[in-house]
């Protein structure tokens, strides 16, 4: 049947494709009929496909804390849209599709066929053939839907946004990457290059000691050592000669289409031994590439084989081992010593310590209490465990990231599309420089055949743009790697790019450079009353309160390990606090207003003391919570959200790293917010709504040039959308942390922010030294080419050399100090 396909919207969405999802925005999908596109409540039948077709990709993708953010940037692009994609005015009885013939073109599907098919651009596209999110290897992402997708979208049509449940959400099956093979495909390019070498080496071995003495030499030798060449040839050539043939199918041409002309014209000459030696060389430089970058890829997928193929489920009472696939949420599991978690969820009972150093880089365990969270694949060491069950499966965490990383690894930043833009446009040129060479001596110079064709075959070789297309995604596959073993989620090179060129960054105040949770800075009492027993007698009437507030005092108690009274009539005064009887007095324990003039019902006598050490706790941003009983005030505590531990050495080092503007955003009181900044020497902006804090990052971003902005991933969708890279804290302990933001600091840890810049910036030295090396490679080769009869195995030697060295230049990434080191003085 007939399907219609919407294409990838590049201007429309450019790189926010990437970020947007882990799916990538810029899939195509199949409908059966342009009428059929879901009418959702963001319909709008004037704004046209490139509107439509961004509610359908939004329905398959499904995250609705992402959907402002998608409106917000389809918006901005829509008049690069119109320029470079202006649609067709409309004729009579011109169809749907005719009016979008740009955007939109009819293929036929095979019968029950539901996939959707990413292909490359159409071929009234102009452009770099790499700026659709294709495989580096140009071969098809397969989008598996749960149904026919058709129906999918029809059923959704009167259903809000929502994030996909597990039996309907996509799923990726991310195509292996040119030179990253599976397992089977690595042994037979490691056999074939190997019997290449084998068979080469006998052949020349015949030709120069064994057929070259006896000038009429028997001719079955002969055919013996053509024989021996034909193999080095099919043995070292057959994968060379696979990626040729479909890069020409697809009307391209590459470094495998070169290098197999190279070796094929060697032999036509007669030279069968420099064509061996092209093949050998240049499998051999495959072979090891695909090991290199092979291993670094699967560092991080290795990570899933962390999980336990079974579990300890408790049910009735009784114990029970089944394989991890059988775990449902909800289900009640048992962790010993020395186990790791087959699944996410939340600690019911026990005390211990997880090694979570898979997951966030951390190297020192995390205590476990009654209610804290615990992942999939981190490693209990100490006590005995039970675990609901919240995350199973490819749900959890550590599959998510996993996922992400996997896909952030085949995303290409903005200098890896230019590199390959540039690659297979400069072959071309490569191409006519070798028929230049081959033609122009010829004919001037009067050079015998022989010589041009060699020279030309040289050139063919050491023009090849295989280490210039190879030296960015190098590093960047590297880099990313090196960050996500760090404890650093970076979604595509694109946001690594960016991190390098920050020059501003905003920071959420709660839960970012705080903890998040109230604790006891202060305790203030009158001159006959102990702080212990103030704070017990607080503790006996918060204990009966949710409030975060009266949280704090119990926590507080319990640290100090004083001792809790008992409290009896204990009530609730809506807005003001809590009172009741503790020790036979009557005791209130509310805010200062309480205790004003116009509620101090009955009168309470307020202590001097007391009362200036409260206004002084107020003016320094903290929460005064005051305690008194029927005749006097007792004493005040001041409640305050207390810095991370982290916070003051990462604003150091990001100011050590030349950023030139920090500052706090904050929807807090300025007390509060001066308080804050005052301790890590920030500029604030105060008492801010979400919508301001996005103009303020517009406004930073309009004065410093490219900013950054950390949150927590929830509730600061909108500016980390509007900052030039946004920056999520403790992606480890939620799921929308990691669909949220362009990186994800998996722990709860701010120096992994410094630390990813400078990777990002040290990324950035890796990928200009690898274009001097392959720039000034390929220059001296082809100098020595022209001046010199450069041997064709030694052309191929110094061209593959240069491609491995800037892989291992990339390499060097892995081993980037997490810790930056303060500059001496």
């Amino acid at each position: 049947m007939a399907s219609l396909k919407i294409h990838p919207l590049r201007a429309a969405l450019g790189t926010s494709g990437e970020r947007l999802h882990g799916v990538s925005h810029t899939v195509p999908i199949f409908i059966d009929d342009p009428a059929n596109v879901p009418r959702t409540r963001h319909h709008q039948p004037s704004l046209g496909v490139e509107r439509q077709a961004e509610n359908v990709v939004r329905l398959l993708v499904g995250h609705e804390l992402r959907h402002a953010e998608a409106s917000r940037r389809l918006e901005r692009r829509r008049p690069l849209l119109r320029r470079l994609c202006p649609p067709q005015p409309p004729r009579r009885g011109a169809t749907h599709t005719a009016q979008y013939r740009h955007l939109l073109h009819t293929t036929s599907m095979p019968k029950g066929d539901n996939r959707c098919h990413l292909i490359g651009a159409p071929r009234e596209q102009k452009g770099p053939r790499h700026s659709f999110p294709v495989r580096p290897s140009g071969r098809p992402l397969i989008i598996k839907a749960a149904g026919p997708v058709p129906a999918l979208l029809c059923a959704a049509r009167s259903q809000p946004i929502a994030a996909p449940s597990p039996a309907t959400a996509t799923a990726t099956t991310v195509k292996p990457h040119a030179h990253h093979h599976g397992t089977t495909e690595q042994f037979w390019l490691v056999a074939g290059t190997i019997l290449c070498l084998v068979a080469a080496l006998a052949g020349w071995s015949l030709e120069q000691f064994v057929l070259r003495p006896v000038a009429t030499g028997p001719s079955a030798l002969q055919f013996l050592i053509w024989g021996l060449y034909a193999a080095a040839y099919l043995a070292g050539g057959w994968h060379t000669a696979l990626h040729a043939w479909e890069e020409l199918r697809s009307g391209h041409l590459n470094i495998d289409v070169l290098m197999l002309a190279a070796a094929l014209g060697s032999a036509g000459l007669g030279h069968f031994a420099d064509g061996a030696a092209l093949l050998f060389l240049f499998a051999l430089s495959q072979t090891l590439e695909t090991v290199i970058l092979g291993r670094t890829r699967r560092a991080i997928s290795d990570l899933m084989q962390l999980t336990p193929d079974s579990a300890v489920r408790l049910r009735n009472g009784s114990e029970e081992r089944v394989p991890v696939e059988q775990l449902q949420r909800g289900d009640h599991i048992l962790v010993r010593p020395g186990e790791r978690l087959p699944a996410d969820g939340i600690v019911l009972a026990g005390a211990t310590s997880i090694d979570q150093s898979p997951m966030t880089g951390e190297s020192i365990p995390v205590d476990k209490q009654p209610g804290d969270p615990v992942y999939s694949g981190t490693l209990n060491q100490q006590g005995v465990i039970q675990v609901e069950v919240t995350h199973v499966g490819g749900e959890s965490t550590l599959a998510r990231m996993v996922q992400l990383v996997e896909q952030a690894q085949a995303q290409r930043a903005n200098s890896q599309r230019f590199t390959e833009w540039f690659g297979e446009r400069y072959t071309w040129v490569v191409i006519g420089l070798s028929l230049a060479t081959l033609w122009l001596p010829r004919f001037w110079l009067d050079e015998p055949w022989s010589d041009t064709v060699h020279r030309a075959m040289t050139v063919l070789v050491v023009a090849s743009p295989c280490a210039v297309v190879i030296s960015i995604p190098a590093a960047i596959l590297v880099a990313i790697t090196s960050a996500a073993k760090g404890g650093v989620l970076v979604k595509g090179g694109a946001a690594l790019e960016d991190c390098a060129s920050l020059q501003a960054m905003a920071f959420d105040k709660t839960g970012t450079l705080t903890i998040g949770r109230p604790r006891v800075v202060l305790i203030h009492t009158a001159d006959d009353v102990a702080p212990e027993e103030l704070l017990g007698q607080a503790a006996a009437l918060e204990a009966q309160s949710e409030h975060p507030l009266a949280q704090a005092i119990v926590r507080a108690a319990e640290e100090a390990r004083v001792t809790i009274p008992s409290a009896q009539v204990v009530s609730a005064v809506t807005g003001f606090g809590i009172e009741g009887r503790v020790d036979g007095h009557h005791l209130r324990v509310g805010k200062l207003s309480w205790f004003d003039a116009q509620h101090n019902s009955p009168a309470v006598a307020a202590n001097g003391r007391v009362r200036a050490a409260a206004l002084a706790a107020q003016q320094q941003g903290q929460t005064v919570i005051v305690v008194a009983n029927e005749q006097r005030w007792l004493g005040m505590f001041g409640v305050a959200d207390t810095l991370r531990p982290t916070a003051a050495e990462a604003i150091r080092q990001l100011r050590q790293l030349g950023l030139r503007e920090l500052t706090m955003l904050t929807g807090d009181s300025e007390a509060v917010a001066r308080s804050i900044a005052a301790q890590l020497g920030l500029s604030f902006r105060a008492a801010l709504l979400p919508d301001e804090k996005l103009d303020c990052i517009q406004q930073l971003r309009h004065e410093y040039g490219p900013t950054g902005m950390v949150g927590d991933g929830m509730n600061d969708a909108p500016s980390l959308a509007a900052a030039t890279v946004g920056f999520s804290l403790g992606g480890a302990g939620t799921h929308v942390a990691l669909e949220t933001a362009d990186v994800v600091l998996l722990a709860d840890d701010l120096r992994r922010l410094p630390y990813i810049i400078a990777l990002s910036r040290r990324t950035q030295q890796i990928v200009w030294q690898n274009l001097a090396v392959a720039f000034g490679m390929m220059g001296l080769l082809l100098v020595a080419t022209f001046v010199t009869h450069l041997p064709l195995p030694l052309a191929v030697l110094g061209h593959e050399g240069s491609t491995l060295a800037v892989i291992l230049n990339g390499l060097r990434l892995l081993r980037f100090p997490r810790v930056i080191a303060p500059r001496a003085a």
